[in-house]
């Protein structure tokens, strides 16, 4: 079971207090987007066997949105930081590396 921890609030809990909401990090388009971009928007998502950057919501706490990097073979959570972020948190990436030499996601590694 996962063990997260909120951001927001500074609450630690099971998965179960969680909800999932998918990749993090996607670029939106809006209207005047071409046809290729917003599909990719709707369908293209990276699904690694490693480390990956997820949305996830507080659902039975404060209820806010929050992104979590964690490893999807083994299930270990690196750290979470505040959905407004737009990349992940430099110190976030550097303990990544340390713990996992030559990781990569889109263009982060």
């Amino acid at each position: 079971m996962l063990i997260l921890t909120c951001p927001c609030c500074g609450q630690t809990g099971e998965e179960t207090e969680f909800h999932a909401g998918g990749e993090a990090h996607l670029k939106r388009f809006g209207p005047g987007s071409s046809d290729a971009d917003f599909e990719n928007y709707l369908f293209m998502r990276e699904n690694p066997k490693g480390v990956h950057f997820e949305r996830w919501r507080h659902a039975y706490g404060c209820g806010k949105w929050f992104h979590a990097a964690r490893c999807t073979m083994t299930l270990e959570i690196f750290g979470t930081y505040p959905a407004q972020t737009l990349e992940p948190p430099k110190e976030l990436c550097d303990t990544i590396s340390q713990k996992r030499p030559g990781w990569s996601w889109r263009e982060l590694s």
